[in-house]
């Protein structure tokens, strides 16, 4: 009787979903736990973004020499032994810290044009790094985890694209493709590097410092590349409202 009646739930509509929080259910203690540490680490690093981005506002920081602080600080707390805990973690704030200067320019451009842009590229992006990564969490485990090679591959695309667009010159075309496909695969890594840490966490690897850098590197990933998406657009529809009027 209950095999029959379980059956019957699974077939309906509500399947899918009770199977959901099955797969869900399935995550153990432990790894609920460490994944309860990388969200708060992740969330304190976005503070610490915002904190970059408002320095950058009032003293002009943001720059070539915020990014390379941004990146020796990343190289430094990977290189970090995991028993100096607190040392990795003011690492990755201060890594953080220089990634929030180095987008600055960026911000300073959305407040200039409208400052609603910059709010809702936010609200966007926490929306959809939050609903991919609970999909990821919510799915069986490494169903997603073959994507990794695919995502890899149209990484090293978007680079050798970026890198002969700068020597060679880069159409508009070639920049929206850009754009819109690193959008997609950045959204991609939100769900593979979710799976990716769930997988390593259920076999001992607890690094939560190293783990909530690389849902940063998503996050502001996505971040960007929605938030220069929504200028274009503003702009474009700036141009024809000049073209009307004249």
């Amino acid at each position: 009787m209950d095999t029959a009646f379980s059956s019957f739930f699974e077939s309906t509509q509500y399947g899918s979903r009770w199977n959901s929080f099955k797969n869900f259910n399935q995550i153990s203690p432990v790894v609920q736990s460490h994944l309860k540490q990388v969200y708060l680490s992740l969330c304190c690093a976005l503070v610490a973004s915002a904190t970059g981005v408002y320095l950058h506002l009032l003293w002009n920081i943001g720059g070539i020499l915020t990014t390379f602080a941004m990146i020796g600080c990343m190289a430094w707390m990977l290189s970090t032994p995991l028993f100096e805990e607190r040392k990795r973690v003011a690492l990755l704030m201060a890594a953080a810290l220089f990634e929030g200067a180095s987008i600055g320019p960026l911000i300073d451009l959305a407040i200039q044009i409208d400052p609603s842009i910059l709010i809702t590229a936010f609200v966007g992006t926490g929306l959809a790094f939050a609903c991919f990564s609970a999909a990821a969490m919510v799915a069986r485990r490494r169903e997603y985890l073959y994507l990794g090679g695919l995502l890899s591959s149209g990484l090293s695309m978007l680079l050798w694209l970026h890198f002969a667009s700068s020597i060679f010159g880069g159409s508009t075309a070639l920049f929206k493709f850009e754009l819109y496909f690193g959008l997609l695969v950045f959204v991609g890594y939100i769900v593979v590097d979710t799976q990716d840490i769930i997988e390593k966490a259920h076999f001992g690897d607890l690094d939560y410092v190293k783990h909530a850098l690389t849902l940063f590197t998503d996050f502001v990933a996505v971040f960007v590349r929605i938030l220069i998406i929504m200028l274009k657009n503003a702009n474009e529809k700036n141009e024809k409202k000049k073209k009307r009027r004249n």
